[in-house]
């Protein structure tokens, strides 16, 4: 029997492993829908109720696991409503394949109903792009699309498929792998800069380690604790790479950036010698870049060599898998021994690090949301997923919350979508189900995918839900207070949904939390329950973390820095 366009995608997406895809049918999809009903007992489907979310819910799957997430949408608006989501994948090197319907192919250019040039307009934001105009490509163009989203450095592929190549019927099999000229990835790393790494690092006396998402993509995590003890160097992440290294070890700093620990921020410029690997330097993790470590020799270490030298000056530059660089730096130490400078240097950055510690011990009402974020790590395990959206929520969470092993911290980094976090905790849940989930959201980004406590009541996913209610888009809010006078233009909230209620009226249990301990009992509970649940927590509305403002150098942090040690 020959198979159709639409049965060949459905057996493609099984022969790569995929279990799960997440989408949004409509007319120009239909096809591969019915294959997708059909075969339910192979690969299942969640239905989201936007695509925005089934395209940020395969990023959280992906993130969670290293596997490839998958998701679906018709044509027109369905395709472009996956763009942010899309985006989203690019900015933070998240393997992801999109499926997308088209128009027929007589149709392509007539602006035919729902017809929208999805490749073109996703073509600055994927690694790569394919629309069949034959049923035979397909089992190429997928079988391809997954060796291109997982390798290299990351990222999003588009597969646009018109109705009729759906529909039609393949005249032979053919899923040998589509030649990519010029996508030829370098992971090993050049030897000889490896052993000019070595000899850099021999010499230094005040070495600092910056960890960034190219290290938990290469599973390097280990790696890179081995470098970090060997060396006696302190490790700083960026905030996609929180988890690279277990944020409860002595050498750990925790983020470096535009809302840093203060400890990074601080000493980040002493050192004499900082190892970058699997970070893109983003302005986010850099402030005013002539001011960041000018007098500093960097080693960057990464798989994109469009990364090293883009925005950092660089002194050696190492183009290679993490991993594979790591492990073969880590083999050359045998008889390597700390000097007492390097020793020195270590231990006054620990004790700087307990000096500086942010203070987490609150008894205030309204609610400071270290104590929730403090509260919320105290109900977890190290094997919980922690999902984030965007804004202030976000940066109180990375900067709290003890990340202690990798994929277990979720967040959109380079884009900044609003909007993220939830669905990502649901593509985390799909994906990990024997992990607990929790998202943490801000008011503003929630009301962007509310409509996603559908999607876990439909399929009782047990994600937990934490609204950080203070009613106004936070980080937007503290730039306007700090920077334009406290003009609040267009931040302030108001008082509607009330999210307990919103919850309810979606079938979602929910509770809302306003005094000190009542969010460690209730996710103890929604742990225990096991069941789909929204925590509306009251905060200070006031409450804000010490930030860079644009422009300013990494170590010139403005706003009030609260210490532990200062608590009396």
């Amino acid at each position: 029997m020959k198979l159709n366009g639409s049965q060949i995608i459905i057996e493609s997406l099984i022969e790569q492993g995929v279990d799960t895809v997440f989408g949004y049918p409509g007319g120009c999809i239909l096809n591969v829908y019915d294959e997708l009903y059909k075969n339910s007992n192979r690969i299942t489907h969640i239905l989201t109720a936007h695509e925005q979310a089934a395209a940020h819910a395969a990023d959280g799957y992906a993130r969670s696991t290293g596997k490839v997430g998958v998701c679906m949408a018709t044509s027109g608006p369905g395709a472009t409503n996956l763009v942010t989501g899309i985006a989203t994948a690019y900015m933070d090197s998240s393997p992801i394949v999109a499926i997308t319907g088209q128009v027929p192919s007589h149709l392509i250019g007539n602006d035919a109903f729902q017809e929208a040039d999805i490749i073109g307009i996703t073509m600055p934001i994927t690694k790569h792009s394919f629309q069949s105009k034959n049923p035979d490509l397909l089992p190429s163009m997928i079988k391809s699309s997954f060796e291109i989203a997982s390798s290299g450095r990351p990222g999003p592929v588009v597969i646009d498929v018109p109705k009729e190549v759906q529909e039609g019927e393949l005249t032979k099999f053919d899923d040998s792998l589509i030649e990519t000229p010029g996508y030829n990835p370098t992971t090993k790393g050049n030897i000889r800069q490896i052993k000019k790494a070595y000899s850099m690092i021999k010499e230094a006396k005040k070495p600092m380690i910056l960890a960034g998402a190219g290290v938990i993509i290469s599973g390097a995590c280990c790696e890179l604790k081995k470098l970090a003890h060997t060396i006696n160097a302190p490790v700083m992440t960026s905030l996609l790479g929180k988890g690279a290294i277990d944020e409860t070890d002595d050498l750990a700093l925790g983020m470096l950036g535009m809302h840093g620990r203060k400890v990074s921020n601080d000493y980040i410029n002493e050192s004499d010698l900082l190892i970058a690997i699997g970070v893109r330097f983003s302005d986010r993790t850099t402030g005013r870049l002539d001011s960041f470590v000018p007098s500093t020799k960097v080693i960057h270490i990464d798989i994109d060599p469009a990364e090293i030298g883009k925005n950092v000056d660089v002194d050696l530059p190492i183009v290679g898998d993490a991993y594979n660089v790591l492990t073969s730096l880590n083999g050359l130490f045998d008889d390597y021994k700390v000097s007492s400078d390097v020793i020195n240097w270590a231990n006054m950055i620990k004790e700087k690090k307990q000096e500086l510690r942010p203070r987490v011990t609150y008894s205030d009402v309204p609610l400071k949301p270290q104590t929730v974020i403090k509260e919320i790590a105290e109900s977890l395990t190290p094997d919980s997923i922690l999902t984030t959206d965007v804004g202030q929520n976000q940066m109180w969470a990375a900067h709290f919350f003890e990340t202690q092993k990798p994929r277990k911290f979720i967040s959109s980094g380079g884009l900044g979508t609003m909007g993220f976090g939830f669905p990502a905790a649901i593509g985390a849940k799909v994906a990990c189900p024997e992990d607990t989930v929790v998202s943490i959201n801000g008011d503003g980004g929630f009301l962007m995918v509310c409509q996603e406590l559908a999607t876990i009541r439909e399929y009782d996913l047990p994600v937990i839900a934490v609204v950080l209610e203070n009613r106004t888009l936070g980080m937007v809010y503290q730039w306007q207070s700090l920077l334009y006078e406290g003009r609040h233009s267009q931040t302030l909230l108001g008082n509607s949904p009330d999210f307990v209620k919103l919850a309810e009226s979606f079938g979602v249990n929910a509770a809302r939390i306003t005094k000190p301990g009542e969010t460690k009992e209730a996710l103890t509970s929604a742990i225990k329950d096991n069941e789909p649940i929204l925590l509306n927590v009251v905060i200070d509305s006031q409450e804000a973390l010490p930030m860079l403002p644009p422009g300013a150098g990494i170590n010139e942090m403005i706003g009030e820095y609260k210490l532990e040690k200062d608590v009396i």
